[in-house]
């Protein structure tokens, strides 16, 4: 008998039994106890349902708690939405100048990417977009008096002097001396990325250290780099540390020194004095006439985290007619997917030539 009773099949229909009888016996207690069960699942199925009906976030309220500091800017070309996301701290930056009125200047663009503290990047951000609108400003003046002048000398000013690649590289080198004489006379070992970029009528220039990374769309929807990580793993990268006397390993991420997971950075001020990491800039320059762009995003590192250049150009292409032009929907859709990190996103819509005129 005791085995009989000890079989699953007598157990099963046994907790059958006692359930019915709850229910028959205890009906309002038991009752309230499934229609609560019964709101909850759907309660749970909507919210799902939701989401997935609005698979593109737009237009979604930051209530969540885990991303509630925003940080966001729009102009008439120009959207950024930040989050503070997982992160403890707040570490990216950005900075838009533009001369819209005048338009004596090029346009300028900033991410910056902090890490050891914040900073680095408010440093960045406090002085390098500033620097570069003085130098531009000098050098519009200069080639539009040399233009007046003598075409001739113009143009041999053009080969011979500054250029926009030119003085992006002596303001951010410049930068980096200045950062490190100011956080290394505190012990602040604190660093951050650098991605730079200038726009005027015919011509874009972006300047890269580190692994925050600009991606453009061209108008036949094609993501086209503006820049290249630079990663510790990278042959070239990895060369010119060893070369130095350093060294690179694994934990989690390839890492200089077992430290930085970058190979170029502005700021930190002890694997500087190693030379192990560098601040000179990589910089890429684009005729506008001939890529014919829609739009670029620059963005930190934690958008690429979860998106590739192909996905993020796709999905900001969709989104184009959004308030933030789908800055802030994608930096929700990259939390969601489990970016770690802050994430910082910055879209400008390139005006079409009818429109310019």
């Amino acid at each position: 008998m005791r085995y009989f009773l000890l079989r699953p099949e007598t157990l099963f229909l046994l907790c059958i039994s006692l359930a019915l009888w709850s229910y028959f016996f205890h009906t309002d207690e038991v009752k309230t106890i499934v229609k609560s069960s019964r709101d909850a699942v759907k309660m749970v199925k909507g919210k799902v349902a939701e989401m997935m009906q609005n698979e593109r976030f737009g237009g979604m309220d930051v209530l969540d708690a885990e991303f509630a500091k925003t940080w966001e800017f729009k102009s008439n070309n120009v959207a950024v939405y930040s989050i503070q996301g997982r992160r403890d701290h707040m570490e990216d930056r950005f900075e838009v100048l533009a001369d819209v009125a005048n338009r004596s200047h090029p346009s300028i663009f900033g991410i910056f990417d902090g890490h050891g503290g914040e900073a680095a990047a408010d440093f960045a951000k406090a002085h390098l977009p500033e620097a570069l609108r003085q130098q531009l400003l000098t050098y519009e003046r200069e080639k539009e008096r040399d233009r007046e002048k003598d075409k001739e000398k113009d143009e041999k000013k053009e080969r011979v002097g500054l250029s926009y690649p030119s003085i992006l590289e002596q303001q951010i080198l410049t930068l980096d001396r200045e950062m490190l004489e100011k956080l290394s006379a505190t012990y602040n070992e604190a660093g951050t990325t650098c991605l730079v970029a200038l726009l005027s009528d015919k011509e874009l220039t972006v300047a890269n250290v580190g692994d925050s990374r600009g991606v453009l769309c061209d108008k036949d929807g094609n993501a086209i780099p503006l820049s290249h990580d630079h990663k510790p793993y990278q042959l070239k990268e990895r060369k010119r540390i060893k070369k130095a006397g350093g060294f690179i390993s694994f934990n989690g991420s390839w890492r200089v020194q077992g430290i930085l997971a970058m190979s170029r950075s502005l700021g930190d001020y002890p694997l500087k004095n190693l030379n192990v990491i560098i601040p000179d800039p990589d910089i890429m320059s684009f005729d506008l006439d001939k890529v014919q762009p829609e739009f670029m995003i620059l963005a930190s590192d934690g958008l690429w985290d979860t998106f590739s250049n192909e996905e993020a150009v796709r999905f900001i292409r969709e989104r184009l007619d959004e308030p933030h032009f789908g800055a802030k929907s994608i930096v929700l859709q990259s939390f969601y997917r489990g970016c770690p990190d802050n994430i910082t996103v910055m879209v400008v819509k390139f005006k079409a030539k009818a429109s310019e005129q």
